[in-house]
C-alpha cells in the first residue's frame, strides 16, 4: 500500500467555513470535518477517523481558541477530537466518548457478510480489503489504531448554544442515526451542520443506537426547518429543496417497509 504524501484536504467553503478530509479514506467511513471561523473563537464539527494528527495538519487556520463538537460518537467522527481542549457532545453519548473506542472498522472483513451485503445493496462497494487506500506513514498498523479516551468538557442538550462571538450556533437534537446526534443551526444564515442525520447519501439505520422511529421524527423536524445550506457529516453539501426531498424518500421507504 502507497505512502501518502498528506493525509487531509481541504477547501474553502465561504469567508467562515472551510471543509476538511480524508481522501485516502473510503466514501462508507469518510467524514467531512467543519471549521468555522469566529471573531472570539472557532468551533470544529467532528474530526474524522484520528489517524494522523488533525490539530498539527491544519495548525495554520487554528489560529485562536477551537471548540470541537462531536455531532455523534461513531468512530469515524471523533478519532481526532481528542487533541483539541474543548470537547462538545450530546449528554446522552458523552459516557461514550470518555471512554474511547477499541472498535476502529478500517478492513471490509471487519464487517459481518449480512452487513457488507446490505452496504452494497445501499450503494457501498465494500469490495476491497482496507477502507483506506493508503498508509499515513510506513509503521501504521491498521489492527492497532483506536479512538483515543476524550472526555467532554461541556455536555450540551436541546436548545444550548455555542457562541464564536459573530456567530451564534443552536444545538438541535436530531436522534435516529444515534441516540445523542445533534445538528449545529445557524438560524441568522439558514446554516445547518446535520452530522449524519442527514447527508446526500445513503443512510445507515442498521445498527445498535440507530432508532427508525426517533429518525422518523428527526426527518419530519427537518422538513419544517428554513436552512439556506445543510453541511452534513458525508457527501456534498445542500440546500432546503434537497434536504425535503431527502427527508420524504426516507419517510416514504420507512412507511412502506
Amino acid at each position: 500500500m502507497q505512502i501518502a504524501d498528506r493525509w487531509f484536504e481541504r477547501k474553502r467553503i465561504d469567508d467562515g467555513i472551510t471543509l476538511i478530509w480524508e481522501p485516502f479514506v473510503d466514501p462508507l467511513i469518510r467524514c467531512n470535518i467543519w471549521h468555522v471561523s469566529g471573531r472570539n473563537r472557532d468551533m470544529l464539527v467532528d474530526t474524522g477517523l484520528g489517524i494522523v494528527s488533525l490539530r498539527s495538519a491544519a495548525k495554520d487556520i487554528f489560529d485562536k481558541r477551537v471548540t470541537a463538537v462531536a455531532t455523534h460518537t461513531h468512530f469515524d467522527h471523533i478519532g481526532g477530537i481528542h487533541e483539541f481542549d474543548e470537547r462538545v457532545v450530546h449528554e446522552s453519548e458523552a459516557a461514550i466518548m470518555s471512554k474511547g473506542l477499541a472498535e476502529m472498522i478500517l478492513r471490509v472483513g471487519d464487517f459481518s457478510e449480512a452487513d457488507r451485503r446490505e452496504l452494497n445493496a445501499l450503494g457501498y462497494a465494500v469490495d476491497c480489503d482496507e477502507l483506506i487506500s493508503a498508509l499515513p506513514y510506513a509503521e501504521f498498523d491498521i489492527d492497532e489504531h483506536e479512538v483515543r479516551p476524550a472526555p467532554c468538557t461541556l455536555s450540551v442538550s436541546e436548545g444550548d448554544v455555542i457562541d464564536l462571538g459573530n456567530r451564534v450556533f443552536e444545538i438541535i437534537h436530531l436522534p435516529g442515526h444515534s441516540p445523542g446526534s445533534i445538528g449545529l443551526w445557524e438560524a441568522e444564515t439558514g446554516v445547518l451542520f446535520s452530522g449524519d442525520a442527514i447527508y446526500d447519501g445513503p443512510l445507515l439505520t442498521n445498527f445498535p443506537g440507530a432508532d427508525i422511529d426517533q429518525y422518523v421524527d428527526t426527518m419530519i423536524r427537518l422538513k419544517s426547518l428554513p436552512v439556506r445550506v445543510v453541511h452534513g457529516g458525508h457527501e456534498d453539501s445542500f440546500g432546503m429543496e434537497r434536504l425535503i426531498e431527502i427527508a420524504s424518500q426516507y419517510l416514504e421507504a420507512w412507511k412502506a417497509a
